[in-house]
């Protein structure tokens, strides 16, 4: 069996990735106030990433009403879509390759950010014991309102619509925001779905929503242009199941019937550790015939480890990519690497957005300083 490194090429869905090194979908906050389009400033920013095999941009919201944070990206009006076009455009001219992440963030919202002071909506009214942020402070999210079956098929239309637009911008491709708490995981987890109906009960419910989603995404994208991220253990915003292995293992195979490009799985706790306990990810991989994107908190020597070992098609990379827009060729090099600025990592301007510098334009820096 060969073994891949992490420089080495891979086909994803007839786009050549020149390396296997993933960009991860990053929640920065610069938009344009009022319309919630991407600021100019976001062109700068992606492009100076296009050596990554792939760039997953940062979740764009599908609708007004799945929205769950400050000065989030949209992916529902025109002018949205000719402001990402802007950027993809940018992108693809530093030769690039880039898909948008799709997000509705479910109960994990308050009453400010939606129309009408409306009410959170989920798959059952459970409150999670969680934060979200309004402009004053933290605060818990708002009581949720579990979904008629109607108003669930009017969302997987929203996914629809979203791709749609996602795809006359000129992206790549599209991943499906399906982890972290958000509105597909709290259909799929028993933690957050109470339903009784044919959306939940059993893991053949609950994986429902999610594979409706899918299917109709791939009514505006080729399959193999598409794809789902999954964070099967982690406890982000109140977040459990009684039997992931069995939850998740029978979504993957859905996926797989279904051709889905790749599955992005968030290894362990967002942003924490990578301690598995009893879930097996090589069985979770098995039963998927796509790529595999092992994703959370990886170095060069895990990234590289999880490749040759099988355990992955390609590997990505989150804070890293936000200091080092060259990240690439720093590993590539073992070139010593920028620390991001925590301060920077939502809202603000340039400072800790775009200029961070490349390994080479500091030691040019040094030599004229």
């Amino acid at each position: 069996m060969t073994v891949a490194g992490l420089f080495d090429p891979i086909n994803l869905g007839g786009l050549r990735l020149p390396n296997r090194i993933v960009m991860s979908p990053l929640t920065r906050n610069r938009v344009v106030p009022g319309i919630d389009a991407p600021r100019s400033i976001v062109a700068e920013y992606y492009s100076r990433r296009a050596a990554a095999g792939l760039i997953v941009a940062e979740g764009l919201v599908i609708s007004p009403t799945a929205r769950g944070y400050m000065w989030t990206p949209g992916i529902y009006s025109d002018a949205q879509v000719d402001a990402w076009r802007s950027v993809v455009d940018r992108v693809h001219n530093s030769g690039g390759r880039i898909m948008a992440q799709l997000w509705h963030v479910g109960r994990m919202s308050h009453p400010v950010f939606l129309p009408g002071y409306s009410a959170p909506v989920g798959p059952s009214g459970v409150r999670a014991d969680a934060k979200v942020y309004l402009p004053h402070g933290s605060t818990p999210p708002g009581s949720p309102r579990e979904l008629e079956v109607d108003e669930i098929r009017e969302i997987v239309r929203d996914f629809a619509s979203a791709a749609r637009r996602a795809r006359i911008a000129g992206f790549d491709g599209v991943e499906i925001h399906g982890s972290n708490g958000y509105l597909v995981d709290q259909f799929l987890r028993d933690g957050s779905n109470r339903r009784t109906d044919e959306y939940g009960g059993p893991p053949e419910n609950r994986v429902r929503f999610a594979l409706e989603v899918v299917d109709a995404v791939i009514g505006e994208f080729p399959s193999e242009r598409v794809g789902v991220r999954i964070s099967p253990v982690s406890t982000h915003n109140d977040m459990f199941d009684s039997c992931p292995q069995e939850l998740f293992g029978l979504l993957a195979t859905e996926l797989g019937r279904r051709q889905v490009g790749f599955i992005d799985v968030i290894e362990g706790q967002l942003g924490g550790s990578r301690d598995f306990g009893e879930f097996d990810y090589r069985t979770l991989r098995s039963g998927f015939s796509g790529a595999y994107i092992s994703s959370n908190g990886h170095t060069k020597e895990t990234a590289a480890g999880a490749l040759a070992g099988g355990g992955a098609d390609l590997v990505s990379f989150g804070r890293a990519f936000i200091a080092n827009p060259d990240l690439v060729e720093r590993l590539r090099r073992g070139d010593r690497m920028n620390e991001p600025d925590r301060s920077t990592f939502y809202f603000g301007g340039a400072r800790g957005y775009t200029d961070y510098l490349n390994v080479d334009d500091s030691v040019l820096n040094s030599d004229q300083g």
